[in-house]
């Protein structure tokens, strides 16, 4: 299970990377989005997942996940998501104004 979430994480960094280095404004976006998204997996498998295991109990107390991959996740997912809508606002006012979405001015003087 480990080498499958290492794998996807590794998968899912290298699509972000590739989606960084284009020069169009949207594939940026979603490579921003995808890195956000690997990085949540990697921070919640950090938490030692388990089956078979309740979050609060009396007994088997080596068995409880850790809370705070949890916490952290939860809250990069919201802040993750407000800047992703943000971002996706501030491209649109850009395509708008500039006719194209090219991050490095394309071939306009």
């Amino acid at each position: 299970m480990e080498a499958l979430l290492s794998v996807l994480i590794g998968v899912m960094t290298a699509s972000a990377v590739y989606l960084l280095l284009r020069a169009r404004i949207f594939p940026v976006l979603l490579g921003l989005s995808l890195l956000g998204y690997a990085v949540n997996i990697f921070l919640f498998a950090s938490g030692r997942l388990q089956l078979a295991s309740a979050p609060l109990v009396e007994h088997g107390l080596a068995q409880l996940p850790d809370p705070l991959p949890q916490a952290l996740v939860l809250t990069a997912i919201v802040i993750g998501f407000a800047m992703t809508a943000f971002l996706v606002v501030l491209a649109l006012r850009a395509l708008h104004e500039l006719g194209d979405d090219q991050l490095d001015g394309g071939d306009k003087p």
